[in-house]
């Protein structure tokens, strides 16, 4: 499949949010939907990093309409504080970018109680998207298909989940290594976009009885130099090794290119609704993992997983 950037259409009076938007994959995608008219909220934890960023995409496209959301995915308080204020400010939302994320991080536990990566990856982006999917169903209701989206990024590392996808005994994984703690984390992004397309997508409920229809798409984007890249060289693991053979090859790519495939679902007009749910990566490079586990294609493992994650958020406060 191909597709650039500047294919996009004019998204002028369109709405998105960008979790992880300050760098890497995610400034490419607020600076190309900000480029095209959209305007975006950056969500980013260090408010200096973010307004930095904002000013350097302002160099590139001085009419770029871009607003900072400070959240920190470690911190559900933040993150539900974010979606509130959001809300506050905004009477519709056109696109959801699921962008931040950490990667093979040692283990540690947030203040929330829950496994570092778990939360960043998933948790956090589960309690955001719930917060804002009744403002996204209502900007829906008035729209044709496929004007509202959802974007979830995952990768290729979901295929180094545990054995049954989610050990839902001891979803932080202490006994295990950082990169099976990655791949439960990334596995539940997949899931987790499977579950929101059931609900809502093309065909679904909500689309039948008038309620809005939203797409969905869990993204792999591919081999690409971000700080995630950096962090795992940084840890000194083995996958270090496997990094500089890619990169040799010419196979890791820049950031800039890594966020076609999240522009590609949260805004191209070349999506198609029987594309919604599904797991993309659309360059098809030789080499690159892009096919999904059988966890990844179990519908009773996601509705597992939905279920147990909303009676824990419930529990804690987090969501009502």
């Amino acid at each position: 499949m191909t597709f650039h950037p500047d294919t996009l259409p004019d998204l002028k009076g369109k709405v998105f949010i960008v979790t992880g938007g300050n760098s890497g994959i995610g400034y490419y995608t607020v600076a190309h939907l900000a480029e095209h008219g959209a305007h975006v909220y950056m969500c980013a934890r260090s408010p200096e990093k973010g307004t930095a960023a904002i000013a350097n995409i302002k160099k590139m496209h001085p009419s770029a309409n871009i607003d900072l959301l400070q959240m920190d995915l470690m911190n559900l308080t933040s993150v539900v504080a974010a979606a509130k204020h959001f809300l506050t400010l905004e009477t519709a939302l056109h696109g959801l970018v699921n962008n931040a994320g950490i990667m093979a991080t040692p283990f540690e536990m947030t203040k929330d109680g829950h496994e570092a990566q778990w939360q960043t990856n998933y948790l956090a982006h589960w309690v955001l998207t719930e917060h804002l999917l009744p403002l996204m169903l209502r900007t829906a209701k008035t729209l044709p298909p496929g004007s509202v989206r959802i974007v979830n990024l995952t990768s290729a590392g979901h295929l180094g989940a545990p054995k049954g996808g989610i050990n839902f005994k001891d979803l932080s994984l202490k006994q295990s290594g950082p990169w099976p703690r990655y791949g439960q984390s990334k596995l539940a992004n997949v899931l987790h976009a499977k579950t929101l397309h059931k609900a809502y997508g093309p065909g679904s409920p909500s689309a039948r009885n008038g309620e809005g229809e939203i797409w969905v798409s869990s993204v792999h984007p591919g081999m690409v130099e971000t700080n995630l890249a950096k962090s795992v060289r940084e840890s000194g693991s083995g996958m270090m090794s496997v990094f500089s053979v890619l990169r040799m090859f010419g196979l890791i790519w820049p950031a800039d290119k890594g966020s076609w495939t999240s522009l590609f679902c949260a805004a191209s007009r070349d999506m198609k609704a029987e594309q919604s749910g599904t797991y993309f990566e659309i360059f098809r490079r030789f080499g690159e993992p892009r096919w999904q586990s059988d966890a990844a294609k179990d519908g009773k493992l996601a509705e597992r997983l939905e279920e147990q994650t909303g009676e824990v958020m419930r529990k804690e406060g987090w969501v009502r």
